[in-house]
């Protein structure tokens, strides 16, 4: 009995894997530096906050893209309005709370 053809992923999605799958690695690997370098009670430049900033980024923009190829671009064309809402409300919902993340992280390095 022959199976149906499966259909064939979307172009962008073993990019979209790579780049989440790289930016995680670099994420746990700045954080793991950070924290045998401050383990001394030595300060840490905020500059260097930029890498685990762009890495953390590059993970939340490459899982959002990963949605949306799952619910968005898979729906049925008569649902696919309602899928493009709730989909554009839960990326702003986690940009917004990578924002206020960074935010916070900022405003308490200047503080001290």
């Amino acid at each position: 009995m022959p199976q149906p053809d499966k259909p064939s992923p979307h172009p962008l999605r073993k990019r979209l894997l790579i780049t989440e799958f790289s930016a995680l690695a670099v994420l746990l690997a700045s954080m793991s530096w950070f924290s045998s370098h401050t383990s001394a009670g030595s300060k840490l430049d905020p500059a260097w906050l930029i890498i685990p900033a762009v890495a953390s980024l590059c993970v939340f923009l490459s899982f959002i893209g990963l949605m949306y190829l799952r619910w968005v671009s898979a729906a049925d064309s008569s649902n696919r309005f309602r899928h493009k809402v709730v989909f554009s409300l839960l990326a702003i919902t986690l940009i917004g709370v990578w924002m206020y993340g960074i935010a916070n992280t900022w405003l308490s390095l200047n503080a001290s």
